[in-house]
């Protein structure tokens, strides 16, 4: 289907481009949310009328978006989820709690169609997700997923929380190794040896008569 866009979109083109798209993308999508006119005569004409008007508010909103660019772009939410040892999430992080995270922490106006997220998010870490405040102004949201505040805090300066962990647990496991069993030796030590219990003289049996 041939449409009119009424608004830049990404890898399609700005404002005014007639461009060629897949028809369930334009009806699902581009028509129904006012992105796009179909490209028939009658809207041709629609939109040359209009074209100055459209692109007035365009800018208008370009340059709001642009405004709380600059408060939002950079910004750390922490999302506190269990996990198992591995790092993996019993569960997933979804768009709607990047959005609850945002708003809780003051950033407002940021609907789940903004967050660019391709897939849930499913292990601990630190996960970049772009946040669309317009067609033509990005910003980047920095997601730190962790099991509590302090991992969080680590995760934030750059250590794999994860590996760190590993690497404790292989030291534990290490330092019980080379520990001596004292138990064993105390037991060891108390018991008479075979050797020596065979060693030992008999009773002399007309003594004990």
């Amino acid at each position: 289907m041939e449409i009119i866009l009424l608004e830049r979109i990404e890898k399609l083109g700005g404002i005014g481009d007639v461009v060629t798209v897949k028809n369930g993308f334009a009806r699902n999508y581009l028509l129904p949310n006012n992105k796009a006119l179909r490209a028939n005569e009658a809207n041709r004409k629609l939109f040359e009328a209009n074209r100055a008007k459209i692109e007035a508010d365009n800018a208008e909103r370009r340059g709001a978006a642009e405004g709380r660019a600059k408060d939002i772009d950079g910004k750390q939410v922490v999302l506190i989820r269990q996990a198992s040892n591995t790092g993996q999430l019993y569960g997933s992080v979804s768009v709607r709690d990047i959005v609850e995270a945002l708003t809780e922490d003051g950033v407002e106006g940021v609907t789940k169609a903004m967050v660019e997220l391709e897939r849930p998010i499913k292990s601990l870490g630190l996960v970049d997700v772009k946040v669309k405040l317009h067609p033509e102004v990005v910003v980047t949201v920095g997601v730190n997923v962790a099991r509590s505040p302090d991992e969080a805090e680590m995760q934030s300066q750059g250590i794999d929380v994860i590996a760190a962990m590993f690497e404790e647990e292989q030291a534990a496991a290490a330092a019980v190794a080379l520990e001596p069993d004292s138990e064993d030796e105390f037991e060891d030590a108390a018991a008479p040896s075979e050797t020596a219990a065979e060693e030992a003289p008999a009773a002399d049996e007309g003594e004990e008569a």
